[in-house]
């Protein structure tokens, strides 16, 4: 600008928005600089508000030179950036000022603390729940209906029931979804109760910037004032020492204080490598649910109920199809049906299975893996850590013949071979031998939980 001014009016103030959106990009300026303020030019000082310090300190650190840059083409005076901390609506917060300034075109920045204020972390610091994602939303089938019903409760108790609640399974299966909804109905039930929901990831990332800036002290307060403390794939911290160290810590410091924790993983506390005997303990102490793969009846009604929600009439034989075909996990499934509609919107062509095989052949391609029984026996045979011959001879020791059942029951499960074909790939046994072997595992999984997880841990591990 030829002009520079030291007052900025609202056109210079949006020009300069405009221009820093096109300079970071809008995603990083929407996810960052759009909560950034205009406040005032004082001789060479301009001063910007955020609404927390976590912002504040992050746009310092990441994007001060670039502020600096565009301000100084509406006022060439400029040569120091001050960032104030002021809650959307409220006054400065004391204590709080953090300024940037030039030496020799090197860049300093300097924390002016005037006051005993806490200083760390904004009630903004966990993550936002997606609305989407409801207890009306989630469709419930035999693979999940345990930790549906276990959300539920921790969601509607006005006392802590389970404590943790701890959800596990793999991709996709809406471990997730059913943590956004306990979140959702505790808001809506009980809102003066503060919930936190967050990644396992994030939870590190702030426990590394207190380090950083040693305010461990305020990270601990922010965390262990919290009612409700949701910590979304907690897997992530394997091997993480340290953050595994303050986990536990505050972890301790919740249950003591009898406030509710909901934790999920993509294995059992117990499958969980990497993490300390101590801490896997703790997490397996309170209810722990197993979301399974789903079924075919689970898929159906869950692309039943999407195409309702989406107000869209799809064949109910293309549906069918699409359970049938994609079993990998659900937001596979709902991606592959936004795909079709979407190109039948677009292209306006009809829905039919057709069209589907068409529009989706590469992810229909991907899930069409062949599982054969071989591969079958030899996971279960290095499962039970028996010989893979073993699933062939006539040996009826409890410690060979259990696991030979349990190799011909999935063959049952995961393969369309009929009774006859198995049998004849266990040393030319009778389908009616394959038949009992069925039978017998299915009355296991009912009666012994832990041997139910244990299959279900031999299904994924054959899945993958």
């Amino acid at each position: 600008m030829e002009n520079p001014t030291k007052d900025f009016n609202e056109t210079t103030w949006a020009s300069l928005k405009k221009d820093l959106k096109t300079k970071v990009g809008e995603s990083a300026y929407n996810n960052w600089l759009k909560h950034l303020n205009y406040v005032t030019i004082e001789n060479d000082t301009i001063t910007f508000s955020l609404p927390t310090k976590f912002l504040r300190d992050w746009i310092v650190n990441n994007y001060s030179d670039k502020i600096k840059i565009e301000s100084k083409k509406y006022s060439k005076n400029i040569d120091v950036i001050k960032f104030v901390v002021k809650p959307d609506g409220g006054r400065i917060v004391p204590g709080t000022a953090r300024t940037v300034k030039t030496n020799d075109n090197h860049w300093k920045s300097s924390l002016d603390i005037r006051s005993n204020q806490h200083s760390s972390y904004p009630n903004e610091f966990g993550a936002p729940l997606d609305p989407r994602f409801t207890f009306e939303n989630f469709v419930v089938g035999k693979p999940n209906e345990l930790a549906f019903a276990a959300s539920e409760r921790v969601a509607e108790a006005e006392e802590v029931s389970f404590n943790p609640l701890f959800l596990y399974g793999g991709v996709g299966l809406g471990k997730t979804h059913l943590m956004h909804a306990i979140g959702w109905k505790i808001k809506q039930q009980q809102p003066e109760r503060k919930v936190i929901y967050l990644s396992a990831e994030k939870f590190m990332y702030q426990f590394v910037r207190a380090l950083r800036y040693k305010d461990t002290s305020a990270f601990k307060e922010q965390f262990r004032s919290i009612d409700v403390l949701m910590i979304d794939d907690v897997q992530f911290i394997s091997g993480k020492d340290n953050t595994q160290e303050e986990f536990f810590h505050t972890f301790n410091a919740l249950i003591e204080q009898n406030k509710q924790i909901v934790i999920s993983a993509d294995k059992s506390p117990s499958d969980l490598d990497g993490v300390q005997d101590r801490l896997k303990s703790r997490l397996g102490c309170g209810l722990v649910a197993d979301i399974h793969p789903t079924t075919y009846e689970l898929r159906l009604g869950i692309l039943i109920e999407k195409a309702q929600k989406r107000g869209v009439e799809i064949p109910p034989k293309v549906l069918e199809f699409l359970s049938h075909r994609i079993i990998s996990n659900v937001r596979e499934m709902e991606g592959a049906l936004n795909r079709l509609v979407a190109h039948a919107t677009l292209v306006g062509t009809e829905i039919t299975i057709e069209t589907a095989q068409v529009v989706l052949q590469d992810l229909l391609k991907s899930s069409n893996k062949k599982i054969t029984i071989e591969e079958i026996q030899k996971k279960v045979a290095e499962h039970y850590n028996i010989r893979i011959t073993d699933m062939h001879s006539p040996r009826r020791s409890r410690s060979v013949a259990r696991p030979r059942q349990i190799a011909m029951y999935l063959a049952k499960s995961i393969t369309s071979r009929s009774l006859p074909e198995i049998g004849r790939k266990f040393g030319g046994r009778d389908h009616t031998t394959v038949m009992h072997a069925v039978k017998k595992i299915e009355e296991l999984k009912l009666q012994d939980l832990s041997f139910n997880e244990d299959i279900e841990l031999l299904k994924r591990l054959i899945d993958s």
